[in-house]
């Protein structure tokens, strides 16, 4: 039988109400600290809610910190997060299988600064050409992972979040050197040309 204690005490620091980043789902905020009975053991247990996802989980108290569980990041961690958006993208000329796969444990380490890491290695500006589906995916898990944490910590809405980061996006060199090289290359593409004067 599960009874909810009505606790405001912290459990290895954390407390109830208040918003915490679980590695393999994001930002949560725990509702409650429940005691139930699992085979004549007594467990304490976290109860996080993931609003957006419409998902509860129990983390036990004393594994909390074991399995990732922490704090919100300091505004200072935000502030270096949307620094990194800002530099050059680093992508390593392996497998996309193998990339694929660091992109994930990356997403689900928790640890903002390296989620930022995939989305500003996966971003693509309209002037980029198409990502596969796999990386949008990936770029989408991990975009939403930073918009979560960023509007939280900045007590902004997630909409505001997303405006801070893809102004940092649009700070970084590759971006304006991809954008200019594509507006050259649409000025002198050559199919087109031909195709209009054979018309003419």
């Amino acid at each position: 039988m599960t009874t909810a204690k009505k606790t405001t005490a912290g459990r290895q620091g954390f407390k109830t109400g208040e918003a915490v980043v679980y590695p393999a789902h994001g930002v949560g905020r725990i509702t409650a600290i429940e005691e139930q009975e699992i085979a004549g053991y007594k467990l304490e247990l976290f109860v996080v809610a993931f609003e957006k996802d419409k998902m509860v989980l129990r983390v036990p108290t004393a594994k909390a910190n074991s399995v990732g569980m922490r704090k919100l990041a300091e505004p200072e961690v935000v502030k270096k997060a949307l620094d990194v958006l800002t530099g050059r993208a680093r992508v390593k000329r392996t497998m996309w299988s193998r990339r694929a796969q660091e992109y994930e444990a990356k997403i689900n380490s928790g640890d903002l600064l390296a989620v930022t890491e995939v989305v500003r290695d996966l971003f693509r500006s309209e002037a980029q050409p198409e990502q596969s589906y796999s990386e949008r995916q990936l770029y989408e898990a991990a975009l939403d992972r930073i918009v979560r944490e960023i509007s939280s910590v900045n007590r902004i809405t997630e909409t505001e979040a997303l405006k801070l980061i893809e102004q940092s996006l649009a700070k970084s060199p590759r971006r304006a050197k991809a954008e200019a090289e594509a507006e050259s290359e649409g000025e002198g593409d050559g199919e087109g040309d031909d195709i209009q004067e054979e018309a003419a």
